[in-house]
């Protein structure tokens, strides 16, 4: 069972670590479209996107202590802490700036027991059970490799950063042979071979990385690995006298290393130090100093209108004129007087009367011959819902009045004369069906379409360019009383 999980883990850990890309890969200096899943402007995995580093060699050595076994290596008060040393070599993936995979080859000797092998035994040793031991063990394993510090790194003041906490587990295949002595000399206690049944292990611990260079990192690590075999301890056998000495069934043990990776690679910077906190603050910080260099309204307010000489539409403004965003002054009523000058804002009327109706009081008297209208987008027929205010005023107009009035269409001098005929028709149309939907008799209202012969700003003829503000206003639907 446990040699077949080995091998399930060893077939999908070593397709990932072979084929994996940087998960950060560079989209040509542009933003993804965010209308779609994000991937029309992400250029493919290749080596020729990316902008890391990711592979690496790491190698160290260090001193294995049997903690949890019949025969320890650490005495607790009871005689000297028995040391052995460890080697590994790995090949280092990094999968993202967070996570990563190792395939790492272990080898050492731990020496555990009531002496060194490398001394005497005491006299009557195996009597009371006071022997020597030590383990030489091989293994390959598979880690997993999570960056806690890119995983959970703070926001600083975004200065480079040079340590890094690891965290590390996995799994994998060891091979060992136990050696036990006494006072009648050393012998085999236990031998595995790799890859067979009883073999597997596991492994997990943290390690604390240093930056030394763009190639080189330090690293000190503290593993803990779980055998899950009673005899590596070499008590032997595991019905032994020695090893029904403690009730575990697995002996364990720490390793402590000091080690040395080396990145690989031609770019800058390795992706498990890529810090993408840090890349974004940058870029803000970038983005907040092009702001500064921005120079707004660069042509001043002559007219002190709050907007721009650059965008308004009327420069000479009259002091404490309301103004739209154009920079033109507000006619709510469309009577040709100002707000600021119109005594009846809402009303129409004409300019020799500050703008009010000749007759407050009662109907509207015939002799008021023109009702302002709307206008229009460039080739639409829709009322748009800015105007909606001045028809339902022109609603009430309509209404106290004892005549009729022509509703007339008119259009820009683009596009063809036939074109704008027909297009005029439909905005007159537009606009009497609206009255009469909201309480306009219809037998008072007749709509005329004037086509692009009938202009507000007749100078904006095709042989002319026209401000577009002009072209907007001689696109218009206006009354007329017949």
């Amino acid at each position: 069972m446990k040699l077949s999980l080995a091998i399930v883990a060893l077939a999908l850990a070593v397709p990932t670590a072979s084929y994996a890309q940087d998960s950060t890969a560079v989209s040509n200096g542009e933003y993804p479209n965010t209308f779609s899943s994000g991937s029309a402007n992400i250029s493919p995995f290749t080596n020729q996107s990316k902008r890391f580093n990711d592979w690496s060699i790491s190698a160290g050595a260090g001193v294995p202590l049997i903690q949890s076994a019949d025969l320890t290596s650490i005495k607790n008060g009871n005689g000297k802490n028995l040391f052995g040393y460890s080697a590994y070599i790995s090949i280092d993936k990094a999968i993202t700036h967070a996570f990563g995979l190792k395939i790492q080859y272990d080898r050492g000797e731990t020496r555990q027991g009531w002496f060194n092998t490398k001394d005497a035994a005491p006299a009557n040793a195996s009597a009371y059970q006071q022997v020597g031991a030590r383990t030489q063990y091989d293994a390959i394993s598979i880690l997993g490799d999570i960056n806690f510090s890119n995983l959970l790194r703070r926001v600083d003041n975004h200065s480079p950063y040079r340590w890094a906490l690891h965290g590390y587990a996995g799994v994998g295949t060891i091979a060992y042979r136990a050696y036990q002595k006494d006072e009648t000399g050393q012998r085999l206690a236990t031998e595995i071979k790799p890859f067979q049944l009883g073999s597997m292990f596991a492994q997990f611990g943290t390690g604390l990385k240093f930056k030394v260079n763009r190639r080189i990192d330090i690293e000190g690590r503290l593993m803990y690995v779980v055998t899950g075999d009673d005899e590596f301890d070499g008590g032997g056998y595991k019905y032994s006298a020695i090893n029904k000495r403690e009730e575990q069934v697995s002996d364990n043990f720490f390793n402590a290393t000091l080690g040395v990776s080396l990145k690989l690679g031609k770019h800058e910077s390795h992706l498990m130090w890529h810090d993408p906190l840090q890349e974004i603050y940058y870029k803000l910080d970038v983005l907040a100093n092009k702001n500064q260099d921005i120079e707004v309204c660069k042509k001043g307010d002559a007219d002190n209108d709050g907007v721009c000489d650059d965008w308004d539409r009327q420069l000479d403004t009259p002091a404490g004129a309301r103004v739209d965003g154009a920079g033109v002054a507000l006619d709510t009523d469309l009577d040709g007087v100002i707000d600021l000058y119109d005594k009846c804002v809402t009303v129409p009327g004409p300019v020799e009367n500050n703008g009010c109706p000749t007759a407050v009081v009662g109907p509207v008297k015939e002799e008021e011959r023109t009702l302002e209208g709307i206008e229009f987008d460039l080739n639409s027929d829709r009322i748009l819902p800015s105007n909606t205010p001045i028809l339902n005023n022109a609603v009430g107009y309509i209404n106290s009045s004892n005549g009729a009035y022509n509703v007339i269409g008119a259009t820009d001098t683009r596009a063809s004369e036939a074109y704008n005929q027909k297009l005029s028709e439909r905005r007159a149309n537009s606009v009497k069906n609206y009255l009469i939907k909201n309480g306009v008799q219809s037998d008072k209202l007749n709509a005329i379409g004037r086509g692009k012969k009938d202009l507000k700003y007749p100078e904006c003829n095709p042989a002319t360019k026209c401000p577009e503000w002009k072209n907007r206003a001689n696109r218009r639907v206006y009354f007329e009383a017949k």
